[in-house]
């Protein structure tokens, strides 16, 4: 059985690339924009639902490549599926509260960008991997730093749109 820490950072790496495939799709769709999830509709209060980063195309490409990359890395698929879907509800759920505060898409909200979409996919897999309250927290915080870094190195190389 491998050691606790070793299950933490396989599924911090996993986590980061559910939340890592969409704009892994994005590139290999040349660039050109998915199908926005709201359809480009808007709320009652005049602002879009989720916003035009949020596409088909992302959802499909994390909800696949992470249970795949688990069980390329010896990791029960099911644990990736939960992570890709927890991902991507975390970043949809992210996504609606910016806009109902009036953050316009591809906006920055520090904690509000990374905590959803980290904890969330955490607490689905939490059955399957028994981590603790720290780990997890520990776990939130360190996807946080990550996807900042890695934010800025993505943009950097041109990859992104935006360094966060």
């Amino acid at each position: 059985m491998p050691e606790p820490w070793i299950d933490a950072l396989i599924v911090l790496g996993l986590l980061i690339l559910a939340n890592g495939a969409p704009i892994l799709a994005r590139l290999l769709a040349g660039g050109r924009e998915g199908r926005p999830v709201d359809g480009g509709r808007r709320a009652p209060d005049g602002r879009p639902w989720l916003g035009p980063s949020k596409t088909w195309r992302g959802i499909l490409a994390a909800v696949l490549l992470t249970p795949l990359a688990a069980w390329v890395l010896g990791e029960p698929a099911l644990a990736g599926l939960l992570i890709g879907i927890g991902a991507m509800a975390g970043d949809l759920l992210a996504s609606f509260v910016k806009r109902r505060m009036g953050i316009p898409s591809s906006g920055m909200a520090l904690g509000l960008d990374q905590i959803p979409e980290s904890l969330l996919p955490l607490l689905l897999v939490e059955p399957l991997y028994r981590f603790g309250p720290w780990q997890l927290l520990a776990m939130v915080m360190l996807f946080l730093v990550a996807e900042l870094v890695l934010s800025r190195i993505l943009y950097a190389l041109h990859i992104r749109k935006h360094p966060w």
